[in-house]
């Protein structure tokens, strides 16, 4: 089990400067790797999980959705402008869409709009909860890693609403954009879905730990992390 020090539990993580380029350009090469590696291990299972998806209920396999990824116009001493990661596009971040086994029924924001998901959340369908709590839903963004839209690594990326709505009163939210996001993360296994600005800003000091400390050996133990987690189904509410 990860110790983390007094300055994560105080909230009071802060970023850090750029990671040293052959330590990125090797976090890297490992994410390309292990993304491809994990695309053809689990293919059997995607397809499995595809039939699967179709036969428990109406709409697509695959769900695709916008979130903000990394902002990587920094200032000279290496923080994201204006403290966060504004862009021109009066958004937050480099916007990417994002790929995920669905597990709601189709359309499911029709009604609601943009929510956060519930702990009994009726439009999550049967299949969708196991998904959920194993995090196999998240696999399909290994695509994401190849592409460079994420690390198998990092914060978890955002929707473009939340994030707004959350740097309102979390000022210090956008500080994850200056890290590349990730299927997994610190915050991920340490706590679970968001479902209130509480749990956002708990999950918020842990991110921002992991955007100043991240190195390979903390990636590893995260991954480990991950692991149990999906194994013990940790994953839902």
């Amino acid at each position: 089990m990860m110790i983390l020090p007094s300055e994560l539990l105080s909230g009071r993580a802060r970023t850090n400067r750029r990671v040293p380029s052959a330590q990125a350009l090797l976090k890297r090469s490992l994410d390309v790797v292990g993304a491809s590696i994990g695309l053809i291990a689990f293919s059997p299972v995607f397809v499995i999980l595809a039939v699967a998806i179709k036969l428990d209920s109406r709409g697509p396999i695959f769900y695709t959705q916008e979130r903000i990824g990394i902002n990587r116009r920094r200032s000279r001493s290496g923080e994201p402008p204006h403290g966060g990661c504004r862009r021109v596009s009066d958004t937050f971040g480099r916007p990417f869409k994002i790929y995920k086994l669905r597990t709601m029924v189709a359309d499911a924001e029709r009604n609601t709009g943009p929510v956060w998901a519930a702990a009994k959340d009726n439009r999550i369908t049967r299949l969708g909860r196991l998904l959920r709590k194993t995090r196999l839903d998240e696999m399909p963004q290994l695509w994401n890693v190849v592409r460079g839209d994420m690390s198998i690594v990092g914060p978890r990326p955002e929707r473009p609403m939340f994030v707004a709505s959350i740097t309102e009163s979390l000022p210090e939210y956008p500080k994850r954009c200056s890290a590349l996001p990730g299927i997994t993360g610190l915050a991920q296994v340490k706590s679970r879905y968001d479902s209130s600005i509480e749990t956002v800003n708990r999950k918020l000091a842990y991110d921002l730990y992991y955007v100043r400390h991240g190195r390979l050996l903390l990636d590893l133990k995260i991954m480990a992390a991950t692991v149990k987690v999906m194994a013990r189904g940790e994953g839902a509410h």
